[in-house]
């Protein structure tokens, strides 16, 4: 009998591990991924030489197209050296014809969760010549408030005689706006995005 008792209890542990070892992080929490080695590097160098007026403005383009195809330019002195972009919804899989991050994680955690992404990028003079372009795709997901007073389909009657003052009693309610809070694990970046916009900056086009 003790020896029945002993098998059972090692069984059960055992099936306890393998459903333990089965199961996936949630995806509110996904992993952070770092480019691989044979990543651009972020920031990559362009236009490798002496810097110049028409080397930074052919650069300066060069990034504008490439930021172009997935955002919004947001309006700024192009001499500012930083380029930053209007948030943008990131489609999911039911949108599956609209560009957006190669990373299928990504793609997955945008269809199961309202997720928006949004670019900065800093152009800088090398250290040895020509132009550093660092590229940063950081991400945000939807956060609803929760409305002070929770409408009931019931009757609510109070014993107090004493008056709610309230500004949203008195005015009425207002009307809720949705939150945006950093998603993932610090730095709340999307590397694989990045570094499909970094292989389209670094495309031949006039720059050496």
């Amino acid at each position: 009998m003790v020896w029945k008792y002993r098998l059972r209890c090692l069984a059960t542990i055992g099936s306890a591990g393998v459903v333990g070892c089965a199961t996936v992080p949630p995806l509110d929490n996904p992993a952070m991924i770092r480019p691989g080695d044979s990543d651009p590097e972020n920031p990559v160098l362009l236009s490798p030489g002496q810097p110049t007026p028409e080397g930074y403005a052919e650069v300066y383009e060069r990034v504008i197209t490439a930021l172009d195809d997935y955002f919004d330019i947001k309006p700024a002195s192009r001499y500012s050296g930083v380029i930053e972009t209007l948030p943008l919804i990131a489609p999911g899989y039911e949108q599956f014809w609209k560009p957006s991050t190669p990373s299928g994680r990504e793609r997955l955690y945008a269809t199961l969760q309202t997720v928006r992404n949004y670019a900065k990028v800093k152009i800088e003079a090398g250290e040895r010549g020509g132009y550093r372009v660092y590229v940063e795709v950081y991400k945000e997901i939807e956060v609803l408030p929760v409305p002070a007073i929770a409408g009931s389909s019931t009757a609510i009657f109070r014993d107090s005689s004493g008056a709610d003052r309230r500004a949203d009693l008195i005015t009425g309610p207002r009307s809720p706006e949705a939150q945006w809070v950093p998603a993932g694990l610090s730095p709340h970046r999307d590397f694989a995005f990045e570094q499909v916009i970094l292989r389209k900056i670094q495309r031949s086009g006039g720059l050496k």
